[in-house]
């Protein structure tokens, strides 16, 4: 009985391993975890924080698209970041406790709630928003951060950017009626992705 236990556990994570798209894009320290705690039903909005979760709140949206500009529906968007402070709290991963997946809708839209992220403590980052995207069935990487053109430690060669991977991730955030944030992140598949032809024909 523990013989054939032991083989359907096997067989378990085989089956397991096999689900998880290949990360590409070259170098990619975590890319692992964009699968660890993901849930099985993905809506087209996510919530990175919960609601009491102290900072100013702020709304991700964007739409993704494939290379020739047309919606890219049933791509999973995947966010983590830091908390108002700059700390990643404790979570499953070393990607902490903020983090959440979204899946583009039937137009490519996708939206997360979550608050304005804070700057490293004692370091000169700027405040940005992890992004990764998994295709199903075809590979996972991860494209530029979200970042804020109002931060005071974005330096010109982030300005100036030039090589966007999946798209430019660079935002102009606004305050909406209600004081929330509003910043756009459209995602391009693939763009300046290494390896994405190859992996994807």
């Amino acid at each position: 009985m523990i013989h054939v236990l032991f083989i359907m556990c096997c067989c378990l994570s085989t089956l397991i391993a096999r689900a998880n798209e290949p990360i590409i894009g070259g170098p990619c320290d975590g890319c692992e975890y964009v699968f660890v705690g993901k849930p099985t039903t993905l809506t087209s909005h996510a919530a990175i924080t919960p609601k009491n979760q102290q900072g100013e709140p702020l709304l991700l949206k964007g739409a993704v698209k494939k290379s020739d500009n047309s919606p890219a529906p049933g791509i999973i968007v995947y966010a983590y970041q830091t908390d108002a402070f700059g700390i990643y709290p404790k979570g499953k991963t070393r990607h902490g406790g903020l983090r959440a997946w979204a899946i583009s809708d039937a137009h490519g839209n996708y939206s997360f709630s979550t608050i304005r992220p804070g700057s490293y403590p004692e370091r000169k980052t700027a405040q940005h928003i992890h992004l990764h995207v998994i295709e199903p069935d075809v590979a996972t990487y991860y494209i530029d951060d979200v970042t804020f053109t109002d931060d005071p430690l974005i330096d010109a060669d982030l300005r100036d950017q030039k090589a966007c991977r999946g798209g430019c991730g660079l935002t102009t955030p606004k305050h909406d009626v209600n004081g929330v944030w509003q910043v756009r992140r459209d995602i391009t598949l693939g763009e300046n992705i290494h390896d994405y032809l190859d992996e994807t024909k």
